[in-house]
């Protein structure tokens, strides 16, 4: 099948399959015309390589994954260096999800500082008040 094809088949674009070519993540035949050609195989594998960063991975994570991502990448128990590389990523969102808490909070409390209990839950989340 062809990049456009394939692109087609996996919801993504022609530009993000040549992306993830570039470091080896998916692999294409080049016909006598120059144009690339991938695989059956390569539908499955992109629409895993997608879900990974959809679940906080990146691209470089990804690799690590390799070469599972051709079956149910969700079936599959990681490997030690897979387990590794989650257990690193989930420790990097703790710590920006714990500093924006603390720059929210800040920003909260400077608020209530300037005009006290007016501010309620509603006002912050764009509804209306009563």
């Amino acid at each position: 099948m062809r990049i456009g094809e394939l692109a087609r088949a996996t919801g993504t674009t022609a530009r993000a399959l040549r992306h993830y070519e570039q470091p080896g993540l998916i692999v294409s035949e080049r016909a006598p015309n120059g144009y690339r050609v991938y695989d059956q195989g390569a539908e499955v594998r992109v629409r895993n390589i997608r879900c990974l960063p959809a679940v906080g991975l990146t691209l470089d994570d990804v690799r690590v994954f390799l070469p599972c991502p051709d079956g149910d990448v969700a079936a599959v128990q990681p490997s030690e260096q897979g387990l590794r590389v989650v257990l690193d990523r989930l420790a990097v969102l703790d710590e920006r999800i714990a500093a924006q808490t603390e720059v929210r909070d800040r920003l909260e409390s400077a608020l209530r500082e300037r005009v006290g209990d007016r501010v309620r839950l509603a006002d912050r989340t764009g509804a209306s008040s009563p």
